[in-house]
């Protein structure tokens, strides 16, 4: 039954989203049709969602193939999937507990405190619940102590991340409506702040003029093509036709299948914006139900391509540059003396082009360049510096992809080893979460205290 519960309900993201919408709506006493409606609809968008982001990732991962080896670069793939898979063999049953504790946690941390985010990206609150067992584990944590440190870390991060994003998010979409919950938050929140730092006086991606010979390219699936066709047939022209016809096309011209493989990746994004915007309009509304009655003004938050509508454009340039600088950080780390990270499309494309729109409210065009720069190599050195954090479990050729991941592993893998002590180790966990907490709300009530002053001046 436990089984059931975490993998396949609770760790089925679109089970969990439309479970929530399913009590949004009843709490609302909703009628029968409208119950069905908006929960079929919300779990719909997100099956969606998940059909662009496989359709995407197949194109991705034969771009890469065709990348790797016409370049022969060989070093380390972060994989959040893959990295779990491995770790579910031994640290399964803890992973399990701490996720489900933890989004406990998360619920009644959103009811007692300022924080009223409900973080609902399942499969990532699963990775990061297992990143967590795995150092606890490592650290010599077992049984009730494990579980219940992991669960008030795990739900503590999801209040936390949301709420440091929530002024750029509030920004970009212009209301409170929903927040990220996605563990790519340092990633993001460095891109907005890279694009305030440069960008001052750029006009947004969304600006872009374009002669009317070229007004085509205002859609933005046209647009997706082309970049990616041109990406493609180059790496293809460098990988050659044996590998690409004998290894990945079936026989088809490595040129036809290059073109092909691009028109896919724009229908994978075409597929998930389609998807976001039907989960949006149903679980926005749904959600209203869970705010008024369990946890009042409770915000949901979404997976990072929830902010793709918003800025099309940022998102293409943000993939882009992303990829650039993980390209350039390949070469630097073995200068470091660190294991060379092989840059991933895949976070790539979600942590970069979701920077590039963090970067492009506060910056602009400069913002969306140098902001999901700033992205691609956070997310080519932190798994890097994560991989001795993880035992041996960082030697299987692949990690933990998002920056949150090796932000939160590197801290908490070295706050163990520096306190040898568990009960230290729980003191100073327990203080450290405490004042975040206090200074955080203190610093909310102040801002809103300011606001609420400003206004009446104003009046």
């Amino acid at each position: 039954m436990v089984d059931l519960i975490m993998k396949d309900i609770l760790g089925t993201p679109a089970i969990l989203v439309g479970l929530f919408a399913l009590i949004g709506l009843l709490l609302q006493k909703k009628d029968f049709a409208n119950v069905i409606s908006g929960t079929l609809k919300t779990i719909m968008g997100f099956v969606i969602l998940g059909a662009g982001a496989t359709v995407l990732v197949a194109s991705l991962n034969n771009f890469s193939s065709m990348f790797d080896h016409a370049f022969e670069i060989q070093g380390i793939i972060p994989n959040n999937e893959a990295i779990v898979a491995l770790a579910q063999e031994s640290f399964g049953a803890e992973t399990a507990m701490i996720m489900l504790f933890g989004m406990v946690v998360n619920i009644l941390l959103a009811r007692v405190t300022p924080f009223k985010y409900i973080f609902l990206t399942g499969h990532h609150t699963m990775f990061m619940a297992c990143l967590i067992a795995v150092i606890l584990t490592t650290g010599g944590f077992s049984g009730l102590t494990m579980i219940i440190t992991g669960s008030v870390i795990l739900g503590s991060l999801m209040v936390l991340l949301p709420a440091l994003l929530q002024p750029y998010t509030r920004k970009i979409t212009g209301s409170d409506d929903f927040a990220i919950g996605h563990f790519g938050s340092f990633g993001y929140f460095l891109a907005a702040a890279v694009g305030k730092a440069v960008g001052k006086n750029s006009r947004s991606t969304e600006e872009i003029k374009v002669p009317k010979t070229l007004n085509f390219l205002r859609d933005t699936s046209v647009s997706v093509s082309l970049t990616m066709a041109i990406l493609f047939i180059v790496v293809a022209l460098f990988t050659g036709p044996s590998f690409i016809e004998a290894e990945l096309s079936g026989g088809t011209n490595f040129l036809v299948f290059s073109f092909m493989q691009a028109l896919t990746f724009a229908a994978g994004v075409y597929i998930i914006l389609a998807g976001v915007r039907m989960l949006l309009s149903e679980i926005v509304p749904a959600f209203k139900g869970i705010a008024d009655k369990v946890v009042p003004n409770a915000i949901p938050a979404l997976d990072c391509p929830s902010v793709f509508p918003f800025a099309n454009n940022a998102v293409i340039i943000g993939f882009f540059f992303s990829f650039v600088a993980g390209l350039l950080s390949m070469f630097l780390l073995p200068l470091l003396g660190l294991k060379v990270i092989v840059p991933g499309l895949v976070p790539h494309f979600f942590t970069g082009a979701a920077a590039g729109v963090f970067g492009n409210a506060t910056g602009g065009r400069r913002g969306a360049i140098f902001g999901s720069m700033a992205n691609g190599v956070l997310i080519s050195f932190l798994p890097a510096l994560l991989l001795p954090v993880l035992g041996s479990l960082g030697f299987e050729g692949t990690t933990f992809g998002d920056s949150d991941f090796a932000v939160v592993g590197i801290l908490l893998g070295n706050l163990i080893e520096l306190l040898s002590s568990k009960v230290m180790f729980l003191a100073i966990l327990g203080v450290i979460l405490t004042a975040i907490f206090v200074g955080a709300t203190q610093l909310k009530r102040s801002k809103e205290q300011n606001n609420s002053e400003d206004k009446q001046e104003a009046v």
